[in-house]
């Protein structure tokens, strides 16, 4: 049985935070900064956990590794999880052996499309999501759809002054930013009326891979040249970066989206209290990233 209710239909202010300690993993990451961030700004106590820690007061927690979980879990009310499947059992049972009431997971969009269990873009998310539900742990699940900052990957051939690769140019998706990610993860654990629920998050439009392209242009002040490949020249350029299998994925989910926009929600919305940011404003914000 479920414990994740459908997704409620009024927006609700945050409220106080009535339990001791969040725990926030996955530390290094720019979702986990951002509610880091918003956390220590409304005087929320929480503790950022890292597998690789690298600045003070982050705690050693190694979602693959079941010895880590103890202290990271200790006094723990709250965790924003990412998604790592290797040792979720345990971590569920840690958790709850700790007294965690409440898990915010960063799922993905990617589970609820067919044969998820069978794609490697969304078999983690869904193992994770299944093990939470399974167990006696308040479970909120956040399902992004495309992260604004996939668009990364674009710049190295940007600063090296090539075009950009892409084998499906004209396939859509809904660029989400990452700070949105972390006001609705804030939301969600600071306001107990909106956990236990599940909620799809996307950007407020969806856009090709060339009109992204652009946009970032636009945001440079320059065109940004980009050159349609096939599915196997651009495999042999990931490969070392990409595993195969996940390659493919990818190729197939941007085959099946070519051409065809993405349905957009209006859950972040209702989280956060605002429009979704553009991908305009995440190209300003991460403009340094792509000049050479």
């Amino acid at each position: 049985m479920s414990n994740t209710s459908s997704t409620p239909s009024t927006s609700h202010a945050p409220s106080t935070l009535s339990t001791p300690e969040v725990l926030v993993t996955g530390g290094r990451g720019a979702v986990a900064r951002g509610l880091s961030s918003l956390l220590t700004a409304q005087g929320v106590p929480h503790r950022l956990a890292s597998r690789e820690p690298d600045t003070p007061g982050t705690v050693h927690c190694d979602l693959t590794d079941p010895a880590t979980f103890p202290e990271a879990l200790a006094g723990v009310r709250s965790v924003f999880l990412y998604a790592e499947a290797a040792a979720v059992d345990a971590f569920a049972k840690e958790a709850v052996s700790a007294g965690v009431e409440h898990v915010v997971l960063l799922s993905s969009s990617s589970v609820l499309a067919p044969g998820a269990a069978d794609s490697p873009l969304a078999a983690a998310h869904l193992a994770v999501e299944r093990a939470l539900l399974a167990s006696p742990l308040r479970t909120t699940l956040l399902r992004p759809g495309s992260f604004a900052s996939n668009a990364l990957g674009w710049a190295w051939p940007m600063r090296s002054g090539r075009p950009v690769h892409l084998p499906y140019p004209g396939a859509y998706s809904d660029p989400v930013h990452e700070a949105d990610l972390a006001e609705a993860a804030f939301a969600v654990l600071t306001d107990p009326s909106l956990g236990g629920c599940a909620y799809t998050l996307t950007g407020p439009r969806t856009l090709t891979f060339a009109a992204q392209l652009a946009v970032l242009g636009d945001a440079l002040g320059r065109p940004i040249p980009f050159e349609a490949v096939s599915r196997e020249q651009w495999k042999s350029e990931v490969d070392g970066y990409i595993p195969g299998p996940y390659a493919e994925a990818l190729l197939d989910f941007w085959s099946a989206s070519d051409g065809l926009p993405v349905d957009l929600t209006a859950d972040l919305e209702r989280l956060t209290g605002h429009a979704p940011r553009t991908f305009e404003t995440w190209c300003a914000d991460h403009a340094d990233a792509f000049r050479a």
